[in-house]
């Protein structure tokens, strides 16, 4: 952010778009108009743009009168497109001087000159990212979420049934070795310090040559890696020591100290040695690159992923469907923390809502969680040990704190609740069990004048969730929340999630969000779009 230059303006909402008598569209035959209005640009123009909410941004602009802002919902509504047809910053702003799908799109058709210049993009995307890194709120995630809500009115989606699924981002950097990595960061520190005009020593010149990177990696035939890194990591030492207290203000110089920290530990004789792999304290969040700190990584499904995990929630409806949810994070955060964060955010439900997930999601606590919102959380994957299926017939009272009645219907005539381990002992008569026809599946403890059941009310529901997973109606949610698995699909393939142009999680999280509006434009066009053939089709029936 701050190598962006930020100029201070006054935010000016831009609430009327009047046609001029230079209006662009008047210059139009009846056929372009037609084929105009046939077009994204009217879809776009009609729904999106006048969603957008300008006051929900003018946190980021200055109170005292000065230059007015560039108008706000030009600004979105131009980064959305940017996203939804694949164009760079540059395209973008090329496309509306001179495409009037643009500037129909964005109300601009009367504007002597189009609003939007070079720098415009870069500007406001870093007021927002200064605005977060301030106060924590992410403006575009409220805007896209917003966005959504009316996108679902428009559509006549009602948020009775949602789905939700993770999916790992990317980070776009390069997997770099241990020895690169020590290289690139002692490199970067070098730089640093001859821009602020401190010699380097004479071994230690070279990091700061044009050509020495690959020199020194790919052609020393002299050292292995391993004593290379070694090397490397005997000048950054020196480098910090001549840096002192006087850097601590830069990135560089934290970043390697972190390094030095994370990879290596010291001799008995207060040398310096790489640390093996077991002496790691936490391997997920080590450092993988200084160009994305923030990167985290994670093994998943046999596969190795370097970057940030995203969360999508999805309302569906009757041939229709809406992302009206989703969260960024680095990709060690879990999918049952990524669920008590979305529910946290949720209103109570007056009408029931149920969400279907897959079973990284469940657990007992997410489960009774939904419940107090109205929600019920229905999971498709069975995790843990499978308790066995005549546990879901015994009766437990609502705080899970007594055992009120076994699968046999009989009563315990005495009841201790063991709260270290969250579960119940409950003591029947020997006779009961004895002959009861579910003994060998309950398995009590048989002594020599009672019987023992210790069971918790966690494995009763565990049981029914099984036994809830053999039936017709679980096949059809199954089957339901396979759907939202075309999405990460989907934003890999047109909307290059793998591939954002930016480093760190905040800036990535914030052209995700307008991936995500992007994605929701779509599904609003195919929306129209079915309803025109649909009126069509009576139309010729």
């Amino acid at each position: 952010v701050s190598k962006i230059e930020v100029i201070e303006m006054a935010f000016v909402s831009n609430d009327t778009q009047q046609m001029s008598l230079a209006d662009s569209t008047f210059h139009l035959t009846n056929r372009e108009r037609k084929f105009l209005e046939k077009s994204w640009a009217k879809t776009f123009a009609d729904k999106i743009f006048p969603a957008i909410d300008e006051d929900l941004f003018s946190v980021l602009y200055s109170e005292k009168a000065s230059r007015p802002n560039t108008p706000v919902n030009v600004i979105v509504g131009a980064l959305i497109l940017k996203e939804a047809l694949g164009d760079s910053d540059d395209e973008l702003v090329q496309a509306l001087m001179f495409d009037i799908r643009y500037q129909y799109a964005l109300h601009t058709t009367s504007f002597k000159e189009q609003p939007l210049s070079d720098r415009t993009l870069s500007r406001f995307r870093a007021r927002c990212l200064a605005y977060e890194t301030e106060t924590g709120i992410d403006l575009i995630h409220i805007c896209v979420t917003s966005l959504a809500k009316e996108i679902a009115e428009f559509m006549g989606l009602a948020p009775s049934m949602q789905r939700m699924d993770s999916m790992m981002i990317a980070a776009n950097i390069r997997n770099l070795s241990l020895l690169e990595l020590f290289y690139t960061c002692v490199s970067n520190l070098a730089k640093v310090m001859v821009t602020r005009d401190v010699p380097l020593p004479e071994a230690q010149k070279h990091y700061v040559e044009k050509d020495d990177y690959n020199a020194f990696i790919y052609h020393q035939r002299n050292l292995d890696a391993n004593n290379r890194t070694l090397q490397v990591i005997h000048d950054a030492e020196r480098l910090l020591d001549i840096c002192g207290g006087d850097f601590d203000d830069t990135s560089e110089y934290q970043l390697l100290i972190r390094l030095l920290k994370e990879q290596t530990t010291f001799h008995n004789d207060g040398t310096r040695r790489l640390r093996e792999k077991k002496e790691k304290e936490d391997p997920s969040k080590v450092l993988l690159n200084p160009s994305d700190p923030e990167a985290t990584f994670r093994k998943k499904a046999g596969s190795k992923h370097r970057g940030y995990a995203a969360n999508l929630t999805e309302t569906v409806g009757e041939n229709k469907s809406l992302v009206t949810d989703y969260a960024y994070e680095q990709n060690i955060y879990s999918d049952s923390q990524f669920l008590k964060d979305h529910l946290d955010k949720e209103p109570v439900y007056e009408q029931e809502i149920v969400m279907v997930a897959d079973g990284a999601y469940g657990s007992e606590p997410n489960i009774a969680k939904a419940a107090e919102h109205g929600i019920r959380l229905i999971t498709t994957n069975f995790t843990g040990k499978k308790p066995a299926d005549i546990f879901a017939d015994f009766i437990f009272s609502e705080d899970g704190r007594r055992l009120l009645e076994c699968a046999n219907h009989k009563k315990p005539y005495q009841i201790r609740y063991d709260e270290h381990n969250d579960r119940c002992n409950a003591l029947f008569r020997k006779s009961d069990c004895i002959n009861c026809p579910y003994l060998q599946e309950c398995k009590p403890r048989l002594r020599q004048s009672n019987s023992l059941k210790e069971l918790s009310w966690k494995a009763v529901k565990r049981a029914k969730q099984l036994r809830f997973m053999k039936t017709d109606e679980f096949k059809e949610y199954a089957h339901f929340r396979n759907g939202v698995e075309a999405l990460p699909s989907l934003l890999r393939r047109k909307y290059h999630v793998d591939k954002i142009p930016a480093h760190g999680k905040k800036r990535t999280r914030l052209h995700f969000g307008f991936k995500i509006a992007a994605l929701n434009f779509q599904k609003l066009l195919d929306y129209e779009n079915s309803l025109v053939h649909c009126a069509l089709k009576k139309e010729t029936a």
